[in-house]
């Protein structure tokens, strides 16, 4: 058998990736989509069956189009059936690299960046008649001002990479449930690691024997997106737990920088001219700064408000040479992008403040007031 990948990367949106088996007469034995794109559904199996109908349209030569919209309750972000397609053709060798080609963008394709979204009010009727929040700085000030008033903020301990993801995911379902009030969390790191995305391949964005040799654990988060590269004391990382109710009327699109609005407000506080990029990035004047990953969990027993999970991982300072040693970055991820290296997209917060780490995250929190829970949880 033989096994072949391709790979389409959405122009401001995300990686599409698909890997193919072949038997020997040529037929397709089996089919498998990753990438750094993120789903949004009810639940981990809604989530399951939209990606294993997907690979069953490929493998059958069957509209990925058809799958999506089999699949009203489960939303891919970032990318769509396109560039799905367009990511087996390439597998399959009938493909080019290049751009996908697309007659019009389709429900899953990222928001375009950039500029920011203007309102007299922070809700309008969208054309469906659904109260649509419209963001601005009024818009966004205001939710964050009624999120504060319940709000613990915690700079926790030192935790380990498979802790530090199981801590993530049963805060954001304790404050589903109604168990746990919102909480902004600071992370600290006890050992390195690489965090990928929820539907990334390992195997194809790590270098794992590098990675097992040079004492980097990798794990696999709750949310999509891509993978972080994590040294202790290089990054500076925070998870945002709140209420369903703080993103109600909020397209996934805009929720990020919904979520994000203090940070690039606080961070603005530190002279940089802080803005979002694409879906889920942060940059400055002098790059990117860091990334953002998002996930909803509606409360399975209708009891609680649901919750959204908003983590972000911003490089304060970065040993760009093992990095470049452990992650794989292709030259397809990099497609859209002004540069030719993952390393070079990054510029850490370290070289664009002259700050300790410590004073960065001391100002952040600061933005809070006296909201500073120090009792960890």
């Amino acid at each position: 058998m033989t096994t072949k990948r391709g790979e389409c990367k959405t122009p401001g949106g995300k990686l599409a990736a698909v890997t193919v088996t072949l038997a020997g007469d040529g037929t397709v034995e089996s089919c498998r989509l990753d990438g750094d794109f993120f789903v949004e559904s009810p639940s981990d199996a809604a989530s399951r069956a939209l990606l294993h109908d997907i690979e069953e349209a490929l493998k059958s030569g069957k509209p990925v189009q058809a799958a999506l919209e089999a699949h009203p309750e489960a939303r891919l972000v970032g990318t769509d059936a396109a560039a799905i397609e367009t990511a087996y053709a390439r597998a399959m060798g009938e493909g080019k690299a290049g751009p996908v080609l697309r007659q019009s963008d389709g429900p899953g394709i990222a928001a375009r960046s950039a500029a920011p979204l203007n309102a007299n009010a922070p809700c309008r009727p969208s054309p469906d008649g659904t109260s649509r929040f419209v963001g601005d700085d009024a818009g966004y000030q205001a939710r964050w001002e009624s999120l504060k008033r319940d709000l613990a903020v915690i700079h926790d301990v030192p935790r380990m990479p498979a802790e530090q993801m199981a801590i993530d995911e049963t805060w954001a379902r304790e404050v589903a449930a109604g168990k746990r009030q919102p909480t902004l969390r600071i992370w600290e790191w006890a050992g390195p690691a690489v965090v990928i995305g929820k539907f990334q391949s390992a195997p194809d964005e790590v270098n794992l024997d590098v990675a097992e040799r040079l004492g980097f654990d990798v794990v696999r988060r709750c949310t999509g997106g891509g993978a972080m590269f994590i040294e202790p004391g290089n990054t500076i990382t925070y998870s945002l737990y709140a209420p369903l109710d703080f993103v109600a009327g909020v397209s996934i699109e805009e929720s990020y920088r919904l979520c994000d609005w203090w940070l690039v407000e606080s961070l603005r506080g530190l002279g940089l001219d802080v803005r979002f990029a694409g879906l889920n990035d942060i940059a400055s004047q002098y790059g990117k700064i860091g990334g953002a990953a998002q996930r909803r969990f509606p409360d399975g027993t209708h009891a609680g408000p649901g919750s959204v999970l908003h983590h972000v991982t911003m490089a304060y300072d970065i040993d760009a040479e093992t990095m470049g040693q452990v992650l794989n970055t292709s030259r397809e991820k990099l497609s859209d992008k002004a540069v030719k290296s993952a390393v070079k997209r990054v510029d850490p917060v370290k070289s664009q403040t002259g700050l300790s780490r410590e004073a960065i995250i001391d100002h952040l929190l600061a933005w809070f007031g006296e909201r500073m829970d120090t009792v960890n949880r």
